[in-house]
């Protein structure tokens, strides 16, 4: 056992995406939560919960606890602060549930350089240098994102001045494949037909 909880962030109103529910949309024959699921379990240790709004989620994946965003609207900083509350005072590593090829090696490597650090998250090469929906997070972060919110700060990394962040270098990342792919989040039908084409391609 890591010690560090797992959850997974099923997203907003997904209006780019028809309002349909993005991470039970297949990739590779596999549903992206389903896929998501075991990836976090297998870098915890135990199954993750799921922090969702929608009317249905109980039924997504009946075993999986649904917690609800203790602020709504808020974003995904706001369902990062729901992970953080609900794992109390325990670290959480956190996924976005339309990301279809983050791989359980990769989120134990995060699980694994966390500790001494509030925030841990891998570099991606990204316009932010980091990817915010897949990381650790520890109990330390829940007052500050907090402040955040209050303030009407919704970037996902507006609090980091805050807390000790802590990152996986983009050279470690590598070792398990190509940051953009690693990090490709589904948002519209056309990014999924795209995922699909990747998927193959990999396979």
């Amino acid at each position: 056992m890591s010690g560090v909880r797992g959850a997974i962030l099923g997203g907003g109103a997904a209006s780019r995406f028809g309002g349909k529910p993005k991470g039970l949309e297949r990739v590779g024959g596999e549903r992206m939560l389903d896929h998501l699921v075991d990836a976090v379990a297998q870098a915890t240790g135990e199954r993750p919960f799921l922090v969702a709004n929608g009317p249905q989620a109980a039924t997504w994946l009946p075993d999986l606890e649904v917690v609800p965003d203790v602020l709504p609207g808020r974003g995904s900083l706001g369902g990062i602060y729901t992970a953080v509350m609900h794992a109390g005072d325990r670290p959480v590593l956190v996924v976005a549930w339309d990301m279809p090829f983050v791989p359980g090696a990769l989120l134990a490597a995060l699980v694994a350089g966390a500790d001494g650090y509030d925030v841990y998250l891998p570099q991606s090469g990204g316009r932010r240098g980091v990817e915010p929906l897949c990381g650790v997070y520890g109990p330390a972060c829940g007052p500050a994102i907090r402040e955040r919110l209050e303030r009407e700060d919704y970037r996902a990394v507006g609090f980091h001045a805050a807390v000790r962040v802590g990152t996986l270098r983009l050279a470690d990342v590598r070792r398990y494949g190509d940051p953009a792919q690693l990090f490709y989040n589904v948002n519209t039908a056309d990014e999924l037909t795209e995922a699909e084409a990747m998927w193959r391609q990999r396979a």
